[in-house]
């Protein structure tokens, strides 16, 4: 294919305005050839089962379509903060953005992280006012706000009037007016991209370059390898030189070479400067490593990532319950695991730390949550404690990193709002009110705002949206907020019992109903006050032969509260773990038992 016939594309939002709904609409209104399962399938580019479940892209993907004798590579981005690092690396692949904003809420804190990314790179951008259907929209406000954010990152005069088109993309509609009843199909998105994107300015008659920034697995070709070709020409089965990040240098053989029609690689026989292509026959290549030409060989520029900013330790599983509910358990076999991540999440960090213990560093706490629940899923059986920030020393002070907190809530809970936030040292910067909705902006310290989200929606009855994004590393001040509950903990092993149960909620909050397998340590509820306390939850009453008249009748169960695995890293302090398996995820403490450890420790001194 020609090269002036290819658009490369990458689409960034903030997460839930609409990326992956789009690219639906450009793949069907293509007439993309689909298969069977994706035909009647609602978000096609969301193949995996988190992402189907969460309604969120945790992973980039790629596809292409044909419009008007033009192929148009498309990549979907993350749009929650976390994945930054999968965003930043996938948009050097492309030439220009479609930067989706939605018509009621305008550009939001992702919206401003990938905005700056994709203006570093010198991408055009086309912005897409979307969500055009549903009745609170306001598209002036939305387009006024996308105008300033542009102004505010520096944006040039040819960048900062941006080309606008307004859309619906669940219902497959676009128009240059925001008049719904206007808009006919998804074509003028096309027709924009066609315009306003530049095509690839690679050469192809310069010697062969091309820079890896996807990685996979397929079960029949081995290690594969998503890449964009910067210069020259790639064919299939043709020799080639690996320069890998240390910069050392070796030859190889591709095996295959494929390029993407619609959501499949096609097999090729080659491909040129600008395209996008996937080959296998490199069993140890990464993220950010070149394959150039073997006679003329020279590296590109290797992809700067942003450091992780949250840490968590994960240690095998040493509970009363280890082994009996997972495939994968053993020191090695977690160990494998955490570093096979490290080949395809160039944001995670993984460090060895004692015999049976490794300290994993991200960009988040949904990023390692995601991790985690990934491993759980694939037959994994490990332990985690708390997250915590990771702190840099300069000069001898210590720094710690802070964040941009946006938080919408309805004016009947902005005193809840600013009472917690006050508790946790919060700087507040702004605040505005339109419409009985309040507007707060905030930077708090990252390790004030970690266990806080799940308090949020609980003060605000669900009605509240937080969101927040890095801002930077400032001198640490040592004075945090401190969990103010206790914890409810089992004080013997066997399974739960309901009189035992009835008993225990009378001091706070239970995680666990009757007929339940526990051990002495686990964490069976929240405690009402600040300090643990024990409960015997698999007490059973005594059989007597005297009953008195009404007896049990008032007693009531309260239902339990479930905790998902998100709830639970933030409901345990430090000298708790949560134990994470396939089939369960529990909550502990760290000392199993506290009267046996003491006793231990006693003995050990007078020894």
């Amino acid at each position: 294919m020609n090269q002036s016939k290819i658009k490369n594309i990458a689409i960034i939002a903030h997460v839930d305005h609409g990326k992956t709904t789009l690219v639906d609409a450009l793949l069907r209104q293509s007439k993309t050839k689909l298969n069977k399962e994706m035909v009647d399938q609602i978000c096609i580019m969301d193949s995996n089962d988190l992402e189907k479940e969460r309604g969120i892209t945790i992973f980039s993907k790629n596809a292409s379509v044909v419009w008007k004798d033009t192929k148009i590579n498309i990549i979907d981005t993350p749009g929650h903060v976390d994945f930054g690092g999968e965003v930043e690396r996938v948009l050097k692949m492309a030439e220009g953005s479609l930067l989706l904003v939605d018509a009621k809420e305008g550009p939001m804190p992702q919206t401003r992280f990938v905005l700056k990314k994709a203006l570093e790179l010198g991408h055009k951008i086309i912005v897409i006012i979307n969500k055009m259907d549903t009745p609170d929209r306001r598209p002036d406000y939305a387009l006024n706000k996308t105008f300033d954010l542009f102004i505010e990152l520096g944006a040039g005069e040819e960048t900062a009037f941006f080309p606008v088109v307004y859309a619906a993309g669940r219902e497959g509609k676009a128009g240059l007016t925001p008049d719904l009843a206007k808009m006919q199909d998804i074509t003028p998105i096309f027709d924009a991209i066609i315009k306003y994107i530049p095509s690839p300015i690679g050469d192809t008659e310069k010697p062969l370059q091309m820079l890896i920034t996807s990685i996979g697995y397929d079960n029949h070709k081995g290690r594969t390898a998503i890449a964009k070709i910067y210069n020259g020409t790639v064919l299939a089965n043709q020799e080639v030189m690996h320069i890998n990040r240390s910069g050392e240098k070796e030859k190889s053989r591709l095996t295959s070479l494929s390029t993407f029609v619609g959501l499949e690689s096609i097999d090729v026989l080659q491909a040129p400067a600008g395209d996008i292509v996937k080959f296998s026959g490199l069993s140890d290549i990464n993220i950010g490593e070149t394959i150039a030409d073997p006679l003329d060989y020279q590296a590109l520029p290797l992809l700067n990532i942003e450091e992780p900013t949250v840490k968590m330790e994960f240690r095998v599983n040493d509970s009363p319950f280890a082994g009996t509910e997972g495939d994968f358990q053993t020191s090695r076999q977690v160990k494998e695991r955490l570093y096979k991540e490290l080949q395809t999440d160039m944001a995670l960090k993984v460090e060895d730390g004692n015999k049976n213990d490794w300290i994993v560093s991200g960009r988040g706490e949904l990023h390692l949550a995601i991790l985690i629940e990934r491993m759980r899923r694939e037959g994994y059986e490990f332990q985690v404690a708390r997250p915590q920030v990771i702190v840099k020393k300069v000069d001898g002070v210590d720094f710690a990193p802070f964040e941009r907190l946006f938080i919408e809530v309805p004016a009947e809970f902005q005193g809840v709002v600013m009472q917690k936030m006050g508790l946790r040292h919060a700087i507040l910067e702004d605040l505005r009110i339109e419409k009985e909705i309040v507007f707060l902006d905030f930077v708090i310290a990252t390790r004030e705002l970690l266990g806080f989200r799940n308090e949020f929606l609980t003060d605000t009855k669900g009605m509240g949206i937080i969101n927040s994004a890095f801002l930077e590393y400032r001198k640490d001040s040592g004075i945090y907020h401190q969990r103010n509950w206790g914890s409810l903990v089992a004080t013997e092993s066997g399974i739960t019992n309901m009189f035992g149960l009835l008993i225990a909620q009378g001091r706070g909050e239970l995680f666990l109903g009757p007929g339940i397998p526990v051990y002495k340590g686990e964490v069976a509820g929240q405690n009402s006050r600040e300090k643990d306390i024990g409960v015997n939850i698999c007490k059973t009453k005594e059989l007597t032969n005297m009953r008195s008249k009404g007896e049990g009748e008032n007693e009531h169960f309260n239902t339990p509260r479930v905790l998902s695995l998100e709830n639970a890293l933030e409901y345990i302090d430090d000298e708790e773990l949560v134990e994470i398996t396939p089939k369960n995820i529990r909550i502990r403490k760290l000392v199993l038992d506290e009267v046996a450890e003491r006793r231990k420790i006693s003995l050990g001194k007078k020894g």
